[in-house]
């Protein structure tokens, strides 16, 4: 349908040429009634006449249109309007278009040149509307469009004045726009590329022509009919181009209220100030204060300085991460740190994995694990946010290493990181880093506590952390003391477990850093001290009654030197230290291994039962959720955000996108807004029993990134979740006997049918009853059996296989649920709609 506007009234100001007549002759074709001012003169502001907006006028009328010319200047604007008034008694549109040039650059500027753009732009604009302004919020209705250019958007040589007059208009539109919106009236600002008497001089005639004004009008009427409900927007236009613009704000740099802020720090930041990756797009003043509000939320700063910012730092989680190792990876670690110089003693197990007596990993390897992925992570350019020193200011100050249970043989571990302290002690700091490893079950088997000194990074006055010497030792003799010299090249064999720090076999790296030659890993010395305790103090010596260790690391060692551990064992720990021999230093402190007093084993993990409920999951209601989305698909795109569901107790992560009305577990498009909370607190709020804006003010919900989306989730109480609970047994049923059924997997996979498509290879472990097939997409062919080189494995019940084939159940909810578990590249799994081809 055409738009008409019959009934309406527009105001169109320097409508004798240019983008004015165009404007004005488009509404005038569409129905409206138009009054088209001009004052007459000439592109600089000077002299006026009535030929322009009377010619203007003619061709309206002549056209069939009505029309009505106005010659005042726009400075008094209140006739221009009172023309409106008197003609057809009534005003709904004005279009501010009238402008002038007065080109120089600044430092030629006359006060005249500047006071006179200001006043035909500017002021002209605000004279205008502001006689027009009550008639349309009293008649609850009305339309103004500014005109600005791109000179005030970008700047232009020449143009300060005119620059300042345009951006200037669509700061007046901003505000116009924020007080006419409950009343009717919407303001919007255009900046067009367009040929004018204004521009005629200034650019080539190709230019020209394509630059036709008729090619802006269009945007123009669009944007005061009533149907459009556009405000406070800035668009460029011309050309053939339609575009609207936001402003952008680089995500920048946040420092807790509290410190000194210095242009230092200015300085230092200003890479991440200025980079606009991860910008926003604020539309409003509350939006633009939005960040700082939740700085003053987050409470002062725990202080810092340009080498360690303490409130970005502290507690930050490095991104998980996993590695494996198997005998080769711990036979090399156990000849790194001395073992096995008899090949016929006790440590032969340490080093040969078909010893007699089985395999026995030295435990002091959990070391490696930890310094290995963060060895792996610098090289990577993956930091600690608030860390900016090199490695010349670190040394490793202390390390306490914990092993649930022997390590075995072979594993493959998933680490996960995080700052857990940060200590001034004045000179320098103190870094403690948490690192834990799992096992692939999911269970704790090395915990790793590396504490870093910073030098040169304290004095901020900052929490000087635990005072008093730890672990000191007894004042009586030792114990046991082992004695053992390492070799010229330890080293060199050590640092082939991974520790790469030119700093232990360059020998021109360890003298610009203040040491005549390399010197010897403390991590190694650790072992050789390991090795030693256990060897006196261990059942047999066996390694597997290994529980902890915790040293300070005193002085450096070099290779060749002579290591000397002094024992004192009382109970189940014991205390040590270890000095060089020829130098008669200490060079392990504060130190003290614990023994398990019986060898632990991996606990069996228990079985679900099968007849208790532990009641409905945010996997539950979401399923729900899911099912609402495809049905109301449209009501969900238009809120228009992306969404992140951070639960805890148990842990998950959904992403919401109503951008494409989906959720999924996991992973997704990049999102809006973050929320964190309870899973329980999560279903209260979903079955309406909880108020989201109480649990935020309450602590139990923290909200990230854009808060205010946040507020837009009202649309969630349309949703029914009475059905996650209708069919839940309130008492668990007798047990009783599973019917028999036939397998499904075996006739599924013969069905299946692949279409050539990736190079993945996909492997399918079915239970009960058990079975397994691969799937190569690249050949496309399914075969029985397992194949290495698979992707991705994914293992699921025959049940489980065949509700999913069918239809009944969807993988994310059973991933959530822990019914299909995936090893490998899980981006594979995240859709196996393909299955449902067979």
């Amino acid at each position: 349908m055409d738009l008409d506007f019959n009934g309406r009234v527009v105001v169109v100001t320097g409508a004798g040429n240019g983008l004015g007549r165009s404007h004005a002759k488009l509404f005038a074709k569409h129905g409206a009634r138009v009054v088209v001012n001009d004052l007459g003169g000439d592109p600089n502001g000077g002299g006026g006449g009535t030929r322009a907006a009377d010619a203007v006028v003619q061709e309206i009328r002549e056209a069939g249109g009505e029309a009505v010319a106005n010659y005042d200047s726009v400075v008094e604007g209140a006739k221009i309007v009172q023309t409106a008034l008197d003609t057809y008694r009534q005003i709904d549109v004005v279009v501010n278009n009238a402008g002038i040039l007065r080109d120089v650059t600044f430092h030629k500027m006359s006060p005249e040149d500047w006071d006179l753009v200001y006043q035909v732009h500017v002021l002209g604009a605000m004279r205008v509307t502001y006689a027009a302004w009550p008639h349309l919020r009293e008649q609850r209705y009305g339309r103004v469009i500014n005109t600005a250019s791109a000179a005030g958007i970008y700047g232009n040589f020449g143009q300060s004045n005119y620059s300042m007059a345009k951006l200037g208009l669509h700061g007046f539109t901003n505000t116009l726009a924020l007080e006419g919106r409950n009343k009717g009236v919407n303001v919007n600002t255009i900046a067009p590329l367009a040929g004018s008497r204004l521009t005629e001089s200034l650019l080539p005639p190709d230019l020209l022509e394509a630059l036709d004004p008729a090619h802006v009008s269009p945007l123009v009427v669009w944007l005061c009919h009533e149907s459009c409900d556009e405000t406070g927007g800035l668009f460029e236009v011309g050309g053939g181009y339609f575009g609207k613009l936001r402003w952008e704000r680089a995500e920048g740099k946040m420092w807790r209220l509290g410190r000194t802020f210095t242009p230092e720090m200015v300085r230092d930041a200003f890479d991440t100030i200025t980079d606009f990756d991860g910008a926003t797009h604020p539309t409003t003043v509350t939006e633009s204060l939005q960040p700082i509000v939740e700085n003053v939320q987050r409470g002062p700063t725990r202080g810092g300085n340009r080498f360690i910012d303490v409130d970005e730092a502290l507690g930050y989680r490095y991104p998980e991460r996993t590695s494996s190792y198997d005998e080769r990876d711990l036979a090399l670690y156990a000849l790194g740190i001395g073992a096995a110089q008899d090949p016929n003693g006790p440590e032969l197990s340490m080093v040969y994995e078909s010893h007699g007596e089985g395999f026995r990993a030295a435990p002091s390897y959990g070391v490696v694990l930890a310094t290995n992925e963060f060895l792996t992570m610098a090289r990577e350019g993956i930091t600690a946010p608030g860390t900016h020193y090199g490695l010349d200011r670190l040394l490793h100050g202390e390390q306490m290493t914990k092993l649930e249970r022997p390590l075995p043989p072979k594993a493959t571990l998933t680490h996960r990181a995080r700052i857990t302290n940060i200590y001034d002690k004045g000179k320098g700091a103190l870094i403690e880093t948490t690192f834990e490893s799992f096992d692939e079950d999911g269970d704790l088997l090395v915990t790793n506590v590396v504490t870093a000194f910073i030098r040169g990074a304290g004095g901020w006055g900052g929490d000087r952390g635990p005072t008093g010497e730890v672990n000191p030792t007894p004042d009586r003799d030792p114990d046991f003391v082992v004695e053992e010299r390492t070799s010229e090249n330890q080293a060199l064999l050590y640092r082939l477990s991974g520790d790469w720090n030119p700093l232990h076999v360059d020998p021109n790296f360890a003298q610009a850093v203040g040491y005549e030659r390399p010197i010897l890993h403390g991590l190694c010395t650790l072992g050789f001290a390991t090795r030693h305790v256990l060897s006196k103090c261990a059942p047999d010596g066996d390694p597997r009654y290994f529980e902890s260790i915790k040293v300070r690391f005193a002085k450096t060692v070099f290779p060749g030197e002579t290591l000397v551990t002094e024992m004192w064992k009382e109970g189940h720990t014991v205390i040590f230290q270890t000095k060089v021999k020829e130098r008669d230093e200490v060079v392990l402190s504060n130190a003290a291994v614990t023994l398990y007093e019986t060898i632990p084993k991996k606990a069996p993990k228990p079985k679900a039962d099968p007849v208790l409920s532990t009641g409905p999951t945010s996997a539950d209601y979401f399923k729900v959720l899911r099912s609402w989305l495809s049905a109301n698909a449209e009501t969900a795109k238009a809120v228009g955000k992306v969404y992140r569901f951070a639960l805890k107790d148990p842990d998950a992560d959904w992403t919401l996108d109503l951008r494409e009305a989906t959720l999924t577990a996991g992973g997704g498009a990049k999102p809006d807004c973050t929320l964190e909370l309870a899973q329980s607190n999560l279903i209260a709020m979903l079955k309406g029993e909880k108020d989201a804006t109480k649990m935020y003010f309450g602590g139990d919900l923290k909200v990230s990134g854009d808060v205010m989306a946040s507020q837009r989730l009202d649309f969630l109480g349309k949703v029914d979740f009475s059905s996650v609970t209708a069919g839940l047994a309130t008492t668990a049923p007798s047990p009783v006997a599973s019917p028999t059924r036939d397998a499904f997997a075996p006739g599924f996979f013969a069905a299946l049918n692949v279409t050539p498509a990736t190079d993945r290879i996909l492997t399918v472990n079915i239970t009960e009853p058990d079975g397994t097939w691969t799937i190569d997409f690249g050949a496309g062919t399914v075969q029985a059996g397992a194949e290495t080189s698979a992707n991705t494995v994914i293992t699921l019940t025959d049940k489980a296989l065949e509700q999913f084939v069918r239809g009944e159940e969807h993988e994310v909810d059973l991933y959530q649920r822990g019914a299909l578990r995936v090893d490998g590249q899980l981006d594979h799994a995240r859709d196996l709609s393909w299955m449902k081809g067979a």
